[in-house]
């Protein structure tokens, strides 16, 4: 089943259930896939779903700590909820020592060995490790094997 679908499926499960704010978030998800296929005239495929997906994630870290630096304990939790949803709907994500181990390789098969070389490093990672890590943990193993 397309990870779509899966996402139709759960919010059809969440209103049976009467999970207000399960089916409201993945509302908004389903919303910003429709939003980039209007905009972008095409049918997504899973791996731009998982794009779009870490896209809100990020989002959600961002603002919930803005929230939780201003206070809003409230508005907080909400944000940390809705990205505990998103997250499900990622494949299994790699520790950092498997990013770190996989980062190692392409460093070793590019031929990187300074951190002039940080930028062809980080173009093949985050081609090859896209859905399993994200920017901000490829960036910082990137630094630490070459720095």
């Amino acid at each position: 089943m397309l990870l779509r679908e899966q996402i139709r499926e759960d919010i059809k499960v969440a209103m049976k259930a009467k999970d207000v704010f399960r089916r409201d978030t993945l509302r908004l998800l389903l919303s910003a896939m429709k939003q980039i296929e209007v905009d972008e005239r095409k049918e997504l495929l899973d791996e731009d779903v998982i794009k779009i997906i870490q896209k809100q994630i990020k989002q959600r870290e961002e603002s919930s700590e803005q929230y939780k630096n201003a206070g809003r304990d409230d508005l907080f939790e909400k944000e940390v909820g809705e990205a505990e949803i998103f997250r499900a709907y990622l494949p299994k994500q790699l520790s950092d020592d498997e990013v770190k181990e996989r980062v190692s390789e392409i460093v070793n098969r590019v031929g990187a060995s300074s951190m002039k070389d940080m930028g062809k490093v980080m173009g093949v990672a985050t081609k090859e490790l896209a859905g399993v890590a994200d920017g901000k943990r490829i960036n910082i193993a990137v630094k630490s094997i070459l720095g």
